[in-house]
């Protein structure tokens, strides 16, 4: 019998009056995973972090506010895409990397496409994992309840009702999240991972990143035509953000392959993990072979 031990390191960078959190697993290749939100921490990307951990350094970081990252104020001025850029930035100069790869997953797909548009020097390579997509009107078309059943719906919203009215206790957010998490999920059985993840989110960081992705119009696709490097965009075929906006990417990214993975919604490491894996070693193994 053999085990495999996790090589993890956790680190804190004060930047300013700015605590970061981030945990890296394992050696090699440096991969920033930006976890999906926004407003959640980076517990729920432990596991995905612990496998690409196995081959390379993969590095989980908890967003502006969120999990062990403070900021003094949450407001408007301080929660906004550019500082979650800047972030970003002094996590990779504090390890001395001159370039990494991005891997983004839904919000963190729109952030990590949003920092690779701004600072397309440090990319080495780009991973968009069901990405909220690289311009707003894209993302504002997503009916997540759309996905649910009726008996699912009423519930969310008699829940949702609850912690509206002052409710927030543990249980009512795992409710919350037990009766939301079918939309994001093929293989039901996962239902209980995905519900314990939507508990962490902090829905006033989530409301300030909103407002500023209103605020600023996002748009990377310009931005992204400096992208040179290989980029693999990777979705699931029953996801609840829709395939145009994979095929939009695609098109703005000049260096990209698009994988679609069938009986999968938006978390491909659970609906698919065989074939998730699969695309996302080969496309790492070819960035460690430039």
């Amino acid at each position: 019998m053999s085990f495999f031990t996790y090589s993890q390191d956790k680190t804190y960078i004060q930047s300013g009056d700015n605590t970061i959190h981030l945990t890296s697993y394992g050696q090699g290749q440096p991969i920033l995973i930006i976890n999906g939100g926004p407003g959640m921490n980076s517990e729920g990307f432990k596991a995905l972090a612990q496998i690409i951990g196995k081959t390379n350094k993969a590095i989980i970081y908890d967003q502006r506010g969120t999990g062990e990252s403070k900021i003094p104020n949450i407001n408007a001025q301080t929660i906004t895409m550019d500082a979650m850029v800047a972030d970003i930035e002094v996590i990779r100069k504090h390890l001395g990397l001159n370039n990494w790869v991005i891997l983004g997953h839904s919000f963190g797909g729109m952030l990590g496409a949003y920092y690779a548009s701004k600072h397309p020097e440090s990319i080495r390579g780009l991973i968009l994992s069901s990405s909220g997509g690289l311009k707003l009107d894209l993302f504002s078309r997503i009916d997540i309840t759309s996905k649910l059943t009726r008996l699912e719906r009423d519930s969310l919203n008699y829940w949702n009702r609850k912690i509206a009215n002052g409710d927030t206790t543990y249980l009512a957010r795992l409710k919350r999240g037990t009766f939301l998490a079918p939309a994001y999920l093929f293989d039901k059985s996962n239902i209980p991972v995905v519900a314990e993840r939507l508990t962490q989110g902090n829905s006033v960081i989530n409301g300030l990143v909103w407002q500023n992705i209103s605020a600023i119009a996002f748009d990377c696709t310009e931005g992204l035509k400096k992208i040179k490097v290989p980029v693999l965009i990777i979705q699931g075929k029953q996801d609840i953000i829709d395939l145009e906006t994979a095929e939009v990417a695609k098109s703005a990214l000049q260096n990209s392959e698009l994988v679609i993975l069938d009986n999968c919604s938006h978390y491909g490491w659970l609906d698919q993990p065989t074939l998730y894996f699969k695309h996302i070693n080969s496309y790492l193994e070819k960035i460690n072979n430039k």
